[in-house]
């Protein structure tokens, strides 16, 4: 028997068989208002008299192609050529699923992008908390131009103690010797000494910045990329020379820089 299914939002009906709505789970474009809605739920018996008069002809239901004039599910189907197509009810959900697609791609793409962000802003400390990953950062960072440095904990490296005395060899030389000690537990970059000689006031006579490749035992520069060891000391002595500034004290500390 013939099915009679109407628009729920222009009320125009159209006379459907059960193969053509299967065809498409049950949804139909209205070919009048376009509406989209469930045939199968707004469907109504009625006879053949009845729908043949009450009723548009089928081609108006938007359920198949101008050109398909093949038999759905063994039913055949009689298409009127003249009569306007209207489009694929299934068009709908695919441009929705590009749309979805397209979001879901660019959402990816911005989470790599925030991400890789992430990694080159906190690669020292990655570094520090999860070692393993310092060959892969070195490696990406010399793509980019960017250096995986050690951490740099001012408050955590400390003098423990320092004396500056003329030296034995001459008037103009000077020799410091300090303990600097790191209390943190992790590996830290050598951090530079800022000596300052002052006279008897405490005014500032002369200063000088000592880089860690000045104090260092060893001159070697893997020894200053290798880090200030945790919770270790270091014992600094350095001989320099002096202008004959009549320096009467000194004042000795730590930065990076």
């Amino acid at each position: 028997m013939d099915l009679t299914t109407r628009c729920p939002a222009c009320g125009t009906a159209f006379r459907v068989q059960p193969a053509q709505l299967s065809a498409r789970g049950g949804k139909v474009r209205c070919s009048k208002c376009t509406h989209v809605f469930d045939g199968v739920a707004a469907l109504a018996l009625a006879g053949r008299e009845e729908t043949q008069a009450a009723t548009e002809p089928s081609p108006q239901l938007a359920l198949f192609e101008a050109s398909d004039k093949s038999p759905i599910g063994g039913v055949g189907v009689d298409v009127n050529e003249d009569a306007p197509v209207a489009e694929f009810l299934n068009q709908a959900p695919q441009s929705g699923l590009r749309q979805r697609l397209a979001w879901a791609c660019g959402s990816a793409l911005a989470l790599v992008v925030l991400t890789a962000q992430a990694v080159h802003y906190f690669r020292t400390e990655i570094a520090v908390l999860i070692p393993e990953t310092r060959p892969y950062l070195v490696a990406a960072c010399a793509q980019v131009r960017c250096e995986v440095r050690l951490p740099r904990y001012a408050n955590l490296v400390r003098i423990e103690s320092s004396e500056l005395r003329r030296h034995i060899s001459g008037e103009r030389r000077v020799q410091l010797d300090a303990t600097i000690r790191n209390y943190s537990p992790l590996t830290l970059e050598y951090p530079s000494l800022i000596l300052a000689l002052t006279d008897t006031k405490d005014e500032v006579l002369a200063r000088r910045t000592i880089s860690p490749q000045e104090y260092l035992p060893s001159k070697s520069a893997d020894v200053t990329r290798s880090g200030f060891a945790g919770e270790s000391l270091i014992d600094v002595r350095i001989i320099f020379e002096t202008n004959d500034n009549n320096a009467f004290g000194y004042r000795l500390a730590l930065a990076y820089l």
